[in-house]
C-alpha cells in the first residue's frame, strides 16, 4: 500500500464537502509529474488531504476507492483520475510552515515542489506527519 498527497481549495472542494460526499472523483490534474503519480495510486493506498491557500496545510487523511482510471471526460485518453473517500480529519491540521521547518521533511515533496497537486509520501513522511498533528506544535 502507497501514501499520498492530494491538495485542493477548501473553498472549492474542501475536505468538509468530501465528508458530506463520502467519495468523490479526483479528477482536474493536469501537470504531467502529477499525473504520473495519481496513475500510480490503487485501490486500499492511504491519502493525506491537504488544503492549499489561505490554510496550507494537511487536514485530514482519505483512501483510494479505486485504482486510476482513464478520465472519461478527456477525449485525448491521456489524463487519468481516481475515486477518494473520505476517512478522518487529523487531530490538528499540520499547517505548510511546520512542515518546512522540520528537516526530516527536506526532502519531501510538498516542501521541494510545492505546487505539485499529487505526490507521494513516504512511511516517515506519513508517520511525522501524524505525530505533529496529535502533539501539536513542534
Amino acid at each position: 500500500m502507497a501514501q499520498w498527497l492530494v491538495k485542493e481549495e477548501p473553498d472549492r472542494y474542501g475536505y468538509d464537502q468530501l465528508e458530506r460526499d463520502r467519495k468523490t472523483v479526483w479528477a482536474g490534474v493536469r501537470n504531467p509529474l502529477a499525473q504520473k503519480h495519481l496513475r500510480s495510486i490503487r485501490k486500499g493506498d492511504r491519502i493525506f488531504y491537504y488544503h492549499t491557500g489561505k490554510e496550507k496545510s494537511v487536514v485530514a487523511t482519505a483512501k483510494a476507492l479505486s485504482d486510476a482510471y482513464p478520465d472519461p471526460d478527456d477525449s485525448d485518453g491521456t489524463l487519468h483520475v481516481v475515486d477518494i473517500g473520505a476517512d478522518k480529519k487529523l487531530a490538528r491540521p499540520v499547517t505548510l510552515a511546520e512542515i518546512k521547518a522540520d528537516r526530516s521533511f527536506s526532502t519531501f515533496p510538498l516542501v521541494r515542489m510545492s505546487r505539485l497537486s499529487v505526490m507521494p509520501v513516504t512511511d516517515a513522511e506519513w508517520t511525522r506527519i501524524e505525530q505533529l498533528s496529535r502533539s501539536g506544535r513542534s
